[in-house]
């Protein structure tokens, strides 16, 4: 079980980090290379597929970590970030407009990393075999 956990801490680690690049670099490269526009990674839906696969890795991690060493301050860091995510992906643009749509998506996916980082520092500090 702790492989998993260690595994899934990566993964969504990786993923924020994935979200927080293509908020940040998509824009200047559309500016430099116009083209991109007509890609999908100009589509609002990028930002849902992204969630979808970090959700399940983030939620996995987070409870098999809370569980081993019992801070739930670093799960509830993760979880805000996940309902951040969540609300920005769908609600985002209309709420906050673009703008405050990405600087929510890159504050959601700062807390989710942020959690990651500190579960796996924790569970290795109580109990790390890996």
């Amino acid at each position: 079980m702790e492989k998993i956990q260690v595994a899934m801490d990566k993964v969504a680690i990786g993923f924020s980090i994935i979200c927080a690049v293509h908020c940040v670099l998509v824009p200047i490269a559309m500016v430099i290379l116009p083209a991109l526009a007509a890609t999908p990674l100009r589509d609002e839906a990028f930002h849902q597929k992204i969630l979808i696969a970090v959700l399940p890795a983030s939620i996995i991690a987070l409870a098999i970590g809370c569980r081993k060493h019992k801070n739930w301050r670093v799960g509830t860091s993760g979880f805000i970030g996940l309902a951040t995510l969540i609300t920005t992906a769908f609600l985002g643009h209309d709420l906050l407009g673009e703008n405050g749509e990405k600087i929510a998506t890159l504050i959601g996916a700062a807390m989710i990393a942020f959690g990651h980082i500190q579960n796996h520092r924790l569970c290795c500090k109580y109990n790390c075999h890996s």
